[in-house]
């Protein structure tokens, strides 16, 4: 039987693995537990994520991807390769693998990639630009000289493109994301309510209460801390009103990147986003009220993609069969040293 090519999203978040054909077929959390006394990896993916906040001071959580960039290539080669080799077991049937890699990522740390996934079994690696794999995957047909524009909210960076012919012809990256928004509603709770919250419950906010507007969504929700107060275990009612504004000023900033590209892009190009829209994708996207609000900044129509937490994914793995049409968004990355050993 055929092996099946991969695309594989390497998130700051999440690695999720897709086929062109099947879709997603895996996706766990890129994190992973360290035994601080010896160095040995004890645990990666949902079972390291099960240990945040509970685990004994020797365990160490380590996250790889930090705001779009690689921090730990030990680990982040680790997660790659045992991740890889549960969705392709075949030694003998190796794939063609496609990363989407962060758009901040350096040479070295690309080289670190193909490394890892070459490691894990690989027959060739190519890399693909974030932004054209989010729009691959939402469907669009980028081949065409005609502009379209995605902004792609993930968990450590938010990548904004216009696109056109296979590339990206003006873009932008910013540290600003689902991470971020996380970090911020913990905050905003610890300040306006002195109770101290997990990263869980923050994320958890964010997705059933946290909102850009003040106006179309009145939510709340019970949230269990530790009270600065008491040094004891309490409980809050947070309101979506209490966290419109620290909510709102990273949604501003995504917005002034996002008018920056539009304002640089050629005329023609802008006219075709004008008619078109721009597209959300990536599970920061999902923000409540976003889509609007983005909307009246930027004044053109602004949609939600379909599947936006795995757009990427999915477009990456599409990325195989259209490589040799995407200019600029798509490279063969596999060395020659390992082309000399297939």
């Amino acid at each position: 039987m055929k092996q099946q090519d991969i695309g594989i999203d390497l998130g700051t978040t999440s690695i999720i693995i897709a086929t062109e054909q099947q879709g997603v077929v895996f996706s766990q959390p890129s994190i992973g537990a360290i035994d601080a006394r010896t160095g040995e990896i004890i645990a990666v993916g949902d079972r390291a994520l099960r240990m945040v906040g509970r685990a004994p001071s020797y365990i160490e959580l380590v996250r790889p991807l930090r705001d779009g960039v690689i921090q730990d290539h030990r680990m982040t080669h680790e997660l790659i390769v045992r991740f890889v080799n549960q969705v392709c077991r075949s030694r003998i049937l190796r794939p063609r693998v496609s990363v989407c890699v962060p758009a901040a990522i350096t040479g070295v740390e690309a080289d670190a990639v193909v490394e890892a996934v070459m490691s894990a079994g690989a027959k060739q690696v190519f890399l693909v630009d974030e932004p054209v794999a989010a729009a691959l995957g939402a469907g669009l047909d980028i081949r065409q000289p005609r502009g379209c524009m995605v902004i792609d909210i993930g968990g450590g960076s938010t990548d904004i493109a216009v696109i056109s012919m296979g590339g990206k012809v003006r873009a932008a990256s910013l540290p600003v994301a689902g991470n971020a928004f996380d970090s911020c509603i913990a905050q905003c709770v610890q300040q306006k309510y002195d109770l101290a919250i997990g990263p869980a419950t923050a994320e958890l906010l964010k997705k059933q209460v946290a909102s850009c507007s003040d106006s179309d969504f009145e939510g709340v929700m019970e949230v269990r801390g530790h009270s600065w107060q008491t040094n004891l275990p309490a409980r809050q009612l947070v309101y979506a009103r209490d966290l419109y504004a620290p909510v709102r000023e990273l949604v501003a900033r995504i917005a002034a990147a996002a008018r920056s590209v539009l304002e640089s892009t050629p005329p023609e190009l802008a006219s075709d986003v004008s008619q078109t829209g721009v597209l959300l994708t990536g599970g920061g996207s999902m923000l409540r009220g976003l889509p609007g609000y983005l909307a009246g900044q930027l004044h053109v129509n602004v949609a939600l993609a379909p599947d936006p937490l795995n757009c990427v994914a999915r477009g990456t793995a599409a990325s195989l069969s259209l490589g040799r049409h995407l200019t600029a968004g798509f490279r063969d990355a596999t060395p020659k040293v390992w082309r000399a050993k297939l």
